[in-house]
């Protein structure tokens, strides 16, 4: 089995034993590992499959700076959603960079994120009110929750955090604005959910995600990864990707059902008038989740749910 080997407790990526075998059949090309953290999924990849070479993205320039040095592992400061573009330039550099056999997508906040204060991610630790991923995020948290309507920012509640008091919420912090920390936020928040509701978990879990979420443009970013993994990937690579909330998982999971689905014509139809023909076919019919062992060893893992796909010829 293979362990957690990030770089100085950066991030323990969940899911590797699941992660490696998965990209066994394809060992002996180029990966892109969309969202690198602290590389403790390529770093098992390199070490089980020493003919494996990697191109890492990240956005989070305290990433960038964590990698471990590998003559097989190139780190980039880009965000995945811009994968046609990293590869694009990356050709002249390396001509293989076209024989693309795997992508992988750990999706979220890394552990380093959650638990650096200044970072502004955590309703549980008080830090300046950012959540920024990286320099390429327009607006902080901040900027949003001092500067929208309170329609505006139910809309993001609900959208984004499934919130079933977003409107009580926006009111508040609109009425309590201006914020500057993270700690103030929350406590409103959890002032304008009803009692009953605190009592389950943090009642700002969800305000805190969904703005998260709408600083860093993930779900959008989230559906041009994908379009540009399967596309630049050649027949026979991997696509493989572990989401920690339903609206990640959503969009991953209809992604790949409509990149397995072929011929959409009536069956009784003589030859196919549609022209569809499937591009993926789906590793797993459910998705994958944390066993016992590992919930226990990091509780954030219960929330994993890994999807994967390969690449069919055209």
């Amino acid at each position: 089995m293979h362990q957690a080997k990030e770089p100085s407790g950066y991030h323990t990526p969940v899911l590797l034993t699941e992660v490696v075998a998965l990209f066994a059949p394809v060992a002996d090309g180029l990966i892109v590992d969309g969202t690198l953290g602290g590389a403790g999924h390529s770093a098992a990849l390199l070490e089980a499959y020493p003919r494996l070479r990697i191109i890492g993205l990240d956005r989070d320039p305290d990433a960038i700076a964590a990698a471990p040095q590998s003559e097989r592992l190139t780190v980039v400061r880009a965000n995945f959603g811009d994968l046609d573009d990293v590869l694009g330039a990356r050709l002249s550099l390396e001509p293989d960079v076209a024989a693309l056999v795997g992508v992988l997508l750990d999706l979220g906040v890394s552990s380093h994120q959650l638990d650096t204060p200044e970072r502004g991610f955590s309703y549980r630790r008080e830090g300046p009110l950012d959540m920024r991923m990286g320099p390429d995020a327009a607006r902080s948290a901040a900027d949003l929750v001092n500067s929208l309507s309170r329609d505006e920012l139910a809309s993001i509640f609900r959208r984004y955090g499934e919130e079933r008091f977003a409107n009580r919420i926006a009111a508040a912090i609109v009425r309590e604005r201006p914020f500057e920390d993270t700690s103030r936020l929350a406590a409103v928040v959890a002032d304008a959910v009803p009692a009953a509701a605190r009592r389950a978990k943090h009642p700002a879990r969800r305000v805190f995600q969904a703005l998260r979420i709408a600083v860093n443009e993930e779900l959008a970013t989230l559906e041009r990864g994908l379009d540009a993994a399967i596309r630049c990937l050649r027949p026979g690579g991997r696509l493989v990707v572990i989401s920690y909330h339903s609206l990640e998982d959503r969009i991953v999971k209809q992604r790949m059902a409509e990149g397995a689905t072929g011929c959409i014509c009536p069956p009784n139809l003589p030859v196919c008038g549609c022209g569809r023909a499937a591009e993926l076919r789906l590793l797993a019919r459910k998705a994958v989740r944390s066993g016992a062992a590992e919930i226990e060893s990091n509780p954030r893992a219960r929330s994993a749910l890994l999807r994967a796909a390969e690449k069919v010829p055209a």
